[in-house]
């Protein structure tokens, strides 16, 4: 039987022109249903530490900016305000993260969104050979160095996390 071939994304067409190496796991998505990063990683069989969510907020100052944090964390507002020079931040609205970044929910990617946004990656990203993270679509995943997605966004890795007790 031959491998079914999966549909490129602009997240795969910019790993695969910079030369960077990947790999790529597609899962079942449910129509009308949104999968979250821990059933994404329970499904893959992958730690929720080391798949990466992508969440997209709005600076006061900078306007908007990108977070990559780990699957079972939740992201910290101040953190990434103060990471990023702004005095506020808040989450984008869903309905203008498709115009924003070329992505919809559950298919957003730091790699390839319409414009190069400030971007910022969780630190702990450093602590594994690769993270997995959107490919650009529902439904796919890709693996890849941090290292190198950091370098190709231009990513800041910074502490992004709230600390739990």
């Amino acid at each position: 039987m031959a491998k079914k071939k999966i549909q490129k994304t602009n997240a795969i067409r910019l790993l695969e022109q910079k030369k960077i190496a990947y790999s790529e796991r597609e899962f079942p998505i449910i129509e009308g249903e949104h999968a979250d990063a821990i059933s994404v990683a329970n499904y893959l069989g992958e730690s929720p530490r080391e798949l990466f969510k992508t969440l997209v907020t709005i600076g006061n100052k900078t306007g908007p900016v990108v977070a990559v944090i780990p699957g079972d964390s939740e992201l910290d507002l101040k953190k990434l305000a103060k990471s990023s020079g702004n005095k506020k931040i808040e989450m984008l609205p869903l309905k203008e993260l498709e115009a924003t970044t070329g992505y919809i929910r559950g298919g957003c990617s730091p790699v390839g969104m319409k414009k190069l946004y400030p971007t910022y990656i969780d630190e702990t990203a450093l602590h594994y050979d690769q993270i997995h993270l959107s490919a650009g679509k529902r439904g796919l995943q890709m693996s890849v160095s941090a290292k190198s997605i950091g370098e190709l966004v231009r990513a800041t890795f910074t502490d992004l996390t709230l600390t739990t007790n």
